[in-house]
């Protein structure tokens, strides 16, 4: 590391004394982050405290960065410096490197010069903040290097010409300013909790130094810690042992200081927050709306994107909503969010909307398309505060979201398109959820002050531009202080504590891995030492944080996982720089969890479930079940998804789908059929008709059928999409229609025919594909498939597929055969159980068939399946609900309601018990 200045040194309580004598005493403190500048007036708070006084001078500590720019704004508004740059925002100098590197010749090719621009950026700022710019001019440079030299020139021309001036510069000012009196220096400057310094840092504090202040480094004071190390199984078996012991140690000692440092924080920020937040309140109740939630005794110094809160995103739902296409599964979001007008209102009829949009909805969608889909559900009646928002924001988006304009003005319609779709929602919003939103405010008000490096912008740029900004936006809610402080490793630096837990110290980690730029020169990085810019300078520092952590606390748990996570399986080794400290047992006390809460309360008790009402007919409108043949279906594969589907009404979501799926090719199919059928009516007529004006019949039926579809799906079928579909069906009819021919002479009697029908006292509501009656007399109930199952599905006592055989035995009992017609490009064919073997191309009589060897004659078959279907819907309007699937697991494999009948729960208790008696 770069040589740390020779200035006194002093200890903290006399900072802290000279900073209890207020204003006179002239004392800044000074720390290298916000976290510890906190820790540390927190600390000398409660000191005060202590001595039971009831008012001082608030302390003035304060991070470096803080500390610079407060210099700098004293000389700003000064009124003696006219000609000072005006300093940069983050989101203004991204801006501007993205510019300098777009308009060069080495950017052009760039597929993300988002991404390139925040690495130069950081090149910057280390060539400044480790004074690189004098050796890189002795060095032979890489093309990356090179490309990073003109960006930068570029960059530095442009802030140049407009007077501006970055942070990463900044320092540089303030030093050359510290000679004048516009520069508000303080008498005493105390430097606490500095492990690495920059030279640029050092010339800043020489400057003062020089200009009378009294520069000197205060370092925590030492404790002799007593250290053990731990070893765990995984990172989760760590977290939990760290949640444990943390929660012990507070409720041992209330006024303790405790501290869980964790390496890879990013990484396992969730896991952490998780767990520890179940270790500390296992009672998952107080999580729920409406609770009055206690403050838990822990926080991370680690905030999320902003992007990542729900009311930041709500936002973003709403501008991408209003301006472009977006996916149906984020209107999904959005139709279900509390931060709009009328959440609470209307939730359980926005739920009910959103599960009927998605039957016809497209995977993308507009905000207009979305009005309509809803207009056509039901004319917005369920939902009246969503459509009039929605209403008024597309409106709005007519007027005011097209062409360019400047940031302050695209700052105005964004904060007016959210208002108007009643943005954040009618409900209070709690402590996080206003504390983001003040934080969304200040973004926005943030990307108003673009204009002064990017003139004009259209709005689907700006919201991009804006999300970016909220994306790189850390954001932590503030929280009262409490006891247990969860933090990275750097961040520790410092800090005292009484516990000290280090986690995640494996040999794969710690030290860190060195990440040197791409756009420096590794030989000079190496050569100046920067942290993490070689091996031995990652070492380095890893072996100053390590003896630190030994000497900050009264108590110090260093511990590593034995194992990596589930998709890394490798044994871990503990990092050698701890591998010295002896392993010792940590004995912590077992905290319930909410399953332990729950069961220690629980009552049990026995009670049969398999078995509801009977069902009353009288009660079902006009006394059809509703369902039609798939209750008799359903009921013979598993009794409680019949029940659940057709009388609790249980229906899994649907996930929009991009073109046509399976169902609505065959509705395609069938409707073309119908068409022509119904005009053609007769085998004879088939015959007679000519080529081109059977062709012209198929056309016209075709046309028909996808314009019954286009309704519900305008996006897929149009365009190219229709065309090709539309040669698909003439085709594939064209084909079946053949097929056709080679029967013998019939006539069409029934065409998708509604019928109400009764089986076992069950009256249902069905439609028969088609009947044909033969010139004898003799009829075939016909069912079109586009992939047919074989005609032993529908046999059995449970037979999968029951619809033609209920078709015949409750609609058309005098029927003398049933077939599946596949109509499938080279596969055309009839699946039928029959009578007689003339009825179809290449049929077979029933006593020819294998099935012939169960059933003596077709009577005996129709009987069979008189009697089977009736036993089922009794056994449904019964109130049969037994958990039975007729094959497990082939039965379940797709069934969507696994978690609501916990079949698998069910059958692993039961092979567990098998294997235990076993």
């Amino acid at each position: 590391m770069f040589s740390i200045p020779n200035f006194p040194q002093a200890p903290l309580s006399d900072i802290f004394a000279d900073l209890a004598a207020g204003l006179k005493a002239g004392v800044t403190v000074i720390t290298p982050n916000r976290r510890l500048a906190i820790a540390l007036k927190r600390e000398f708070d409660g000191r005060q405290a202590s001595r039971e006084i009831t008012a001082w001078h608030s302390a003035d500590i304060l991070p470096f960065p803080a500390f610079v720019e407060r210099l700098y704004e004293d000389a700003l508004h000064s009124g003696q410096t006219s000609e000072l740059p005006i300093l940069l925002t983050s989101a203004q100098e991204q801006i501007l490197w993205e510019d300098a590197i777009g308009h060069s010749d080495t950017g052009a090719p760039l597929l993300v010069i988002g991404a390139t621009a925040r690495l130069a950026r950081e090149a910057w700022q280390l060539t400044h903040a480790w004074r690189l710019v004098p050796p890189l001019k002795n060095l032979s440079l890489n093309e990356d290097c090179k490309a990073f030299r003109d960006w930068s020139q570029r960059y530095e021309k442009t802030t140049r010409r407009a007077r501006q001036i970055d942070h990463a510069r900044l320092c540089d000012l303030v030093s050359e300013l510290c000679k004048y009196a516009v520069v508000s220096k303080p008498k005493r400057l105390a430097c606490y909790g500095f492990d690495i310094v920059t030279p640029q840092q050092t010339a800043l504090l020489i400057k003062l130094k020089e200009a009378g202040c009294e520069v000197m480094w205060v370092r925590p004071q030492p404790r002799s810690g007593n250290a053990r190390r731990v070893a765990c199984d995984d990172s989760d078996d760590e977290i939990r042992r760290a949640a444990s012991w943390a929660r012990a140690r507070i409720e041992a000692d209330g006024t303790a200081r405790i501290g869980v440092a964790v390496l890879e924080f990013s990484k396992y920020r969730s896991a952490i927050m998780r767990i520890f937040g179940s270790v500390m309140e296992p009672d998952v109740q107080q999580s729920l709306p409406g609770t009055t939630r206690r403050v838990l005794p822990f926080n991370a110094s680690l905030g999320m994107a902003l992007s990542a809160y729900p009311l930041v995103s709500a936002a973003f739902l709403i501008l991408e909503l209003g301006g472009q296409e977006i996916e149906f599964e984020r209107v999904s979001l959005l139709l279900r969010s509390p931060f709009l007008d009328g959440a609470e209102t209307e939730m359980v009829n926005r739920a009910r909307l959103d599960a009927q949009l998605r039957k016809r909805a497209e995977p993308m969608i507009t905000l207009e398309r979305l009005l309509v889909l809803i207009e056509r559900d039901d004319g917005g009646a369920s939902c009246p505060i969503l459509v009039q928002r929605l209403s008024a924001l597309a409106e709005f988006r007519k007027a005011k979201l097209s062409g360019l304009q400047t940031p302050s003005a695209l700052t105005r319609v964004i904060s007016e398109a959210l208002r108007i779709a009643g943005f954040p929602g009618e409900r209070v919003l709690d402590s996080s959820e206003y504390q983001a939103l003040e934080k969304w405010h200040e973004v926005l008000a943030g990307f108003a002050t673009l204009g002064c490096v990017v003139s004009r912008m259209r709005y689907s740029n700006a919201v991009s531009r804006l999300y970016r900004m909220v994306v790189e936006t850390q954001f932590q809610p503030r929280t009262p202080d409490v006891p247990i402080q969860i933090l990275g490793v750097l961040e520790a630096a410092g800090m005292e504590f009484d516990y000290l837990w280090v986690m995640g110290l494996s040999d794969d980690v710690w030290p860190l891995q060195p990440s040197p730029n791409p756009f420096l020169p590794i030989e000079l990085q190496r050569a100046q030492k920067l942290p993490l810019g070689s091996a031995v300078a990652s070492l380095e520092l890893a072996q100053r944080l390590t003896a630190a952590w030994l000497s900050s606390a009264d108590e110090i748990i260093l511990s590593h996982p034995r194992h990596g996570d589930v998709r890394d399986a490798r044994e871990l080794a503990p990092s050698p720089l701890i591998a010295n400290i002896a392993v010792r047992e940590l004995v912590l006390p077992v905290y319930a969890s909410h399953r332990d809460l729950i069961q220690s309360a629980s009552r049990l008790e026995s009670i049969d479930d398999d078995k509801a009402p009977a069902l009353d007919q009288a009660l079902t409108g006009n006394g059809d079940v509703a369902g039609g043949t798939a209750v008799i279906k359903d009921h013979a594969a598993c009794p409680f998804r019949s029940l659940a589907v057709h009388r609790f009404g249980a229906e899994s979501l649907r996930t929009p789908h991009t073109g046509l799926d399976a169902m609505e090719r065959g509705t395609l199919v069938h409707h073309v059929l119908a068409q022509v059928w119904s005009e053609l009516k007769t085998k004879s007529r088939l015959d007679a008709i000519s080529d081109d004006n059977l062709e012209s019949m198929i056309m016209h039926a075709t046309d028909e059928a996808i314009v019954r579809i286009h309704r519900d799906r305008p996006t897929t079928l149009s365009g190219r999409f229709a065309e090709i579909e539309r040669r698909r069906l003439v085709r594939l009819a064209r084909a079946w229609l053949d097929k056709e021919k080679a029967r013998g002479g019939y006539t069409v009697i029934a065409i998708e025919d509604k019928r109400s029908i009764e089986i076992g006292g069950l009256r249902l509501s069905t439609c028969l594909d088609r009947v044909d009656e033969f010139g004898d007399g003799r009829r075939i109930i016909i069912d079109y498939k586009t992939r047919a199952p074989s005609e032993n599905t529908m046999l059995g006592d449970r037979p999968e597929e029951p619809q033609l055989p209920l078709y015949l035995v409750a609609a058309e009992p005098a029927a003398v055969a049933v077939a599946f017609a596949q109509v499938k490009t080279g596969d055309m064919r009839f699946a039928a159980l029959a009578r007689d073997s003339d009825l179809l191309p290449g049929g077979k009589m029933l006593s020819e068939s294998r099935p012939g060897d169960r059933y003596g004659s077709w009577e005996e078959l129709v009987a069979t399946w008189r009697t089977d279907l009736t036993r089922i819907a009794v056994s449904f309007s019964s109130g049969d609900a037994q958990v039975d699937p007729r094959k497990f697991p082939h039965t379940c494999r797709n069934c969507d309601l696994r978690s609501f009948c916990r079949i698998d729960e069910r059958m692993r208790r039961t092979y567990t018990e098998q294997g235990d008696e076993e």
